[in-house]
């Protein structure tokens, strides 16, 4: 989150954070044994981590930026617009608890908008984008698929901009790390995240730890 977004977050005028009504996804990843590793962007990695945390069969998130180098893999710079990372979160996860496809719907439904372009809420710039950063083909084409299918539901007042795109991770600032959890009464968590993790649990009850 920017300096202008930490401003914004007292004064920007959207609605309170509820989740879409979207339908689960037709294709899936098959489980396999063992712990699996997704990737997505979408907006600032606070807000992010904060709602995948919640999610049962979900062992780890970490904040980070995905799509750009590790040379300029900095908060500072990334912020700077310029590097063409996108804030992001890696999540660990036990598919034989939570399927790809399921954390693809929270993130959709709830963990912020997919038809803001280059921006979330109060932060702009495309380092803020919707972007998925599959794993493997196999995530690749369920990311694909459930955006197509999404578009032809309708659920969403606009065109989803969300890209699925290449590229590595790298790991955040520690000071970044758990941040909503450390810091419960910050005023960018407090106006933005915590609607959005109390979002997902009244949404998928059963998903929540």
């Amino acid at each position: 989150m920017t300096s202008l977004g930490l401003f914004a977050a007292a004064s920007y005028a959207g609605a309170a954070e509820k989740a879409v009504n979207i339908p689960a996804a037709t294709h899936d990843v098959a489980a396999a044994p063992g712990n699996q590793v997704a990737v997505l962007a979408g907006g600032c990695f606070w807000g992010m981590e904060a709602v995948f945390e919640g999610v049962k069969g979900v062992r780890s998130v970490t904040s980070g930026y995905a799509g750009g180098t590790r040379g300029t893999a900095t908060y500072d710079q990334v912020s700077s617009e310029r590097t063409r990372h996108a804030e992001a979160i890696r999540i660990v996860y036990d598919p034989r608890a939570v399927s790809y496809a399921t954390l693809l719907r929270i993130y959709f439904a709830v963990a912020h908008d997919p038809t803001q372009l280059n921006r979330q809420g109060p932060d702009t710039g495309p380092s803020y984008r919707s972007a998925i950063f599959p794993q493997n083909p196999g995530q690749a084409r369920v990311a694909r698929t459930y955006i197509a299918q999404l578009a032809a539901s309708r659920a969403y007042p606009q065109p989803i901009v969300t890209t699925v795109e290449t590229g590595q991770f790298y790991l955040a600032e520690p000071e970044h790390q758990d941040f909503a959890r450390r810091n419960p009464s910050h005023p960018y968590i407090v106006r933005w995240d915590k609607p959005k993790v109390a979002a997902f649990r009244a949404a998928f009850p059963s998903l929540a730890r």
